[in-house]
């Protein structure tokens, strides 16, 4: 088989692509060979050394797979060979066979490309617990999504528009378009305009209902400025600590000084009826039955066509490097892949 590694904390170019046995399924596991995998900002904050959940180095890389299987370990049920599947791989999904247990894999539905299934688990089960479980987003509510062209921010507009709450997205200028063509209602371009004086000039000086932050920073201390009365803010990343594509430890600490430590005081919340709350889908991983009723959910808005992943660019296992800095020169629209 073929993985790629990170071998060392480092640019994308710390990415190296080596040959390895295939793997033999496990009693109750399945083989899949890989036919695409999900690239997302985790796996470049774990390549430059500021992801605290990554195993100890050298690893692969990867949440998220789909493929077929060609082969069960034992007690399995053979009739799952040749069944099209998607599945989260919690690190290891930068290779073209993988071994997972089969109550963790998801039939991919007729009809859906390995492209569609590798594109939907950690971004549309990020923006699923973000605006419906724990944002508790409802019809008519106002919601500010930062990043609103990445693949959580695609996700999460349009399930949000399914709620039938209003969107407004924080993107690069040349994302406008084809974000208001997928159902954002305002957006703004953080880079060449003021954007709290933008929120509150969409929303009448009320703020918003919801935010999806995750920058980090002084970014999270605006969001909470923009929520209304009864607001929450849903915090999944600190792509700040990642502005430069190796670990820069003044940047580091730059961005942690300002994190909003005394912002979000119990004393605070309570008097501004405010509320504030993290997701790490790593984490929630580790509670399957609940990751499985989100994602039945999912499938079902899929088949609907509410869910439609948008794939910004696909890039072969040879080009990791490639799609590293692709992705973190923010040039992506949607999801980016990676295929054997």
């Amino acid at each position: 088989m073929k993985q790629i590694w990170i071998t060392r904390a480092g640019p994308p170019e710390a990415l190296e692509i080596k040959e390895a046995p295939d793997p033999e399924p496990k009693p109750g596991e399945a083989r899949i060979r890989v036919e695409a995998s999900g690239v997302n900002f985790a796996d470049a904050m774990g390549r430059m050394g500021l992801y605290p959940d990554l195993p100890k180095l050298p690893v692969v890389p990867g949440y998220e797979i789909a493929g077929r299987i060609d082969a069960v370990g034992a007690g399995a049920d053979p009739a799952w060979i040749g069944r099209d599947v998607l599945a989260m791989t919690r690190f290891g999904g930068y290779s073209d066979v993988v071994c997972l247990p089969l109550r963790e894999v998801f039939v991919r539905p007729a009809g859906m490309s390995a492209d569609i299934g590798a594109a939907l688990p950690v971004n549309y089960l990020t923006a699923w617990q973000l605006v419906t479980v724990m944002g508790a987003l409802k019809p008519g509510e106002k919601i500010l999504i930062h990043s609103a062209g990445g693949g959580v921010g695609v996700a999460a507009t349009q399930i949000a528009r399914h709620i039938g709450a209003v969107v407004i997205g924080v993107a690069s200028a040349w994302k406008h378009a084809e974000l208001r063509s997928i159902g954002v209602d305002h957006l703004i371009d953080g880079a060449a305009e003021d954007l709290e004086s933008r929120v509150l000039e969409i929303t009448a000086g009320r703020g918003v209902e919801l935010v999806l932050d995750p920058v980090g920073g002084e970014s999270f201390k605006q969001s909470y400025r923009l929520l209304a009365p009864t607001g929450r803010l849903g915090m999944f990343g600190a792509s700040a600590l990642a502005s430069a594509k190796s670990r820069n430890l003044a940047g580091v600490i730059r961005t942690i000084a300002t994190m909003p430590w005394f912002t979000f005081t119990p004393l605070a919340l309570i008097n501004a009826n405010k509320g504030v709350f993290g997701v790490n889908l790593l984490k929630t991983s580790d509670d399957f039955n609940l990751l499985k009723s989100w994602m039945d959910d999912l499938l079902d808005l899929w088949a609907q066509g509410v869910v439609q992943p948008k794939i910004a660019k696909t890039f072969l296992f040879d080009e990791a490097p490639l799609a590293h800095h692709y992705l973190q020169d923010r040039k992506n629209l949607g999801k980016v892949l990676l295929k054997p």
